[in-house]
């Protein structure tokens, strides 16, 4: 890798911990605020109306992600006038998706009666209609946004995208947040939400232009055959929520049928700590992505070979890393976290822990898969593994209680890795072995003894 990529990746991990970063401090923030200025009824309500508009967000099938890696790829080989023609065509039926999506949105919130419905008492039925449109509309423009940000990855400056993308995001919630602390009610705070979203929409759109001079809005290069042949993997790219769907509240309702409520909870308790780990391991895949889009692009084997091992490197480093954390402080958090309600169990945790380092490993590597836009089997592994697994889990809960229904989860974790580590390294034009004997082997600068003599020298130099 030379010090381009290099010097990107880093931007790319630097704007990825600022998002995660962001995200948590909202999540922070806006329930203490949300608790102090308006009743708890009225939030759990507000809560229950704001979860109906992120359904929408599969409304453009796909395409975001596949046009991204499409016009990435084609853009290392040269090829703009073709990204232009991906850009437009996909711009124009995301554009006409959402503007459908908005008028059935309408239709239905005019003729249902959306309060009755969802039995809100502290939010009137006009305020409940309201919030959900504005809402809606919201996450449509996140569809477009999506689109603008592949636009910078497309020129390899995915990390100010991403970084663009983030403040948009901080400055909506921010919004929102300090309209309810001057006592905005519920139905103001997604207004202005929704106007913070549009303003971060026509920003975004008003810089590319600015920024990647070479590509055309309009619809002189937009064409029908691009669309059908980006259908599959956009479609196929549906399978990865659906499929996460099933993980996550699969194995919850699974326990919950082989053991009972109290078990879903110490379960459900102990998977949301071990995720944190998941996370980390996900930002490394994230941000390897456009790499190997551009990479491949160009057919350039051994970088993307590179790229390849040093992802799943760094996966396997930062996911054992924040395991042993996790596994230090976890029962202490636990046992705080839930004020001693929850049961912290070690065993437990360790289990589940154990499953996020081998999700680790191939989720990773199959970062190579989606970025090259050949993901349609992983697709449906994914959807099959976890479908499986949360019949698996039903059966070993019931015979070996929660360790038994965490090792189910081990089980399928293990069996993705059979599949996706084959499909990688088939790309990557590499072998098992080599790849093998990659996974200890470091770059003399990020050596121990370079990192410490590194650090001495510093240490000197500010002693100095």
């Amino acid at each position: 890798m030379d010090s381009h990529t290099k010097r990107r990746l880093f931007l790319g991990f630097l704007s990825g911990w600022i998002g995660k970063l962001a995200g948590t401090i909202v999540q922070f923030v806006q329930i203490p605020v949300f608790l102090h200025f308006w009743s708890v009824p009225l939030y759990g309500e507000w809560m229950i109306v704001n979860s109906i508009p992120s359904y929408l967000s599969f409304s453009n099938v796909g395409f975001g992600n596949v046009a991204g890696n499409e016009m990435t790829m084609m853009v290392a080989r040269d090829d703009h006038e073709g990204a232009v023609r991906v850009f437009q065509s996909c711009w124009w039926l995301i554009v006409f998706m959402c503007s459908l999506i908005i008028m059935l949105l309408s239709g239905a919130l005019y003729f249902l009666p959306a309060a009755r419905l969802l039995k809100l008492t502290h939010i009137s039925e006009t305020d409940t209609k309201w919030i959900i449109f504005y809402l809606g509309v919201a996450v449509l423009l996140g569809q477009l946004e999506q689109l603008l940000q592949a636009a910078y990855r497309s020129i390899g400056r995915y990390p100010f995208g991403s970084f663009l993308k983030t403040m948009i995001s901080l400055g909506a919630y921010t919004c929102m947040i300090l309209s309810v602390v001057f006592g905005a009610g519920a139905r103001t705070a997604a207004l202005l939400f929704a106007c913070a979203n549009v303003a971060g929409t026509a920003l975004q759109y008003t810089m590319v232009r600015r920024d990647v001079a070479w590509l055309k809005f309009g619809w002189s290069h937009a064409e029908m055959s691009e669309i059908r042949r980006l259908a599959r993997p956009a479609i196929a790219f549906m399978g990865f929520p659906l499929g996460n769907a099933l993980n996550l509240q699969g194995a919850v309702l699974a326990v919950g049928y082989a053991l009972g409520p109290v078990a879903v909870v110490v379960f459900g308790t102990a998977r949301t700590v071990s995720r944190v780990a998941l996370q980390m391991g996900n930002m490394v895949g994230g941000t390897f992505e456009p790499e190997m889009s551009i990479a491949y692009g160009a057919g350039n084997i051994p970088l993307i070979r590179a790229l390849l091992r040093r992802a799943c490197q760094l996966a396997i480093f930062v996911s054992v890393a924040v395991t042993v954390m996790m596994l230090a402080g976890g029962p202490w958090f636990l046992n705080h976290w839930t004020g001693g309600h929850v049961p912290p169990s070690r065993g437990l945790l360790s289990i589940l822990l154990v499953v996020v380092v081998i999700y680790s490993f191939w989720a990773t590597a199959s970062s190579l898969l989606t970025s090259t836009n050949q993901h349609q089997r992983l697709a449906v592994f994914y959807i099959l593994g976890t479908a499986a697994n949360c019949v698996l889990c039903y059966f070993l809960g019931r015979a070996y209680g929660l360790y038994g229904a965490a090792s189910s989860l081990l089980v399928s974790e293990i069996v993705m890795n059979l599949y996706v580590l084959p499909a990688a390294l088939r790309i990557s034009h590499d072998t098992f072995p080599a790849f093998l004997a990659s996974m200890t082997h470091y770059p003399p600068s990020l050596r121990p003894a370079a990192l410490f003599s590194r650090f001495r020298r510093s240490a000197a130099g500010i002693e100095g």
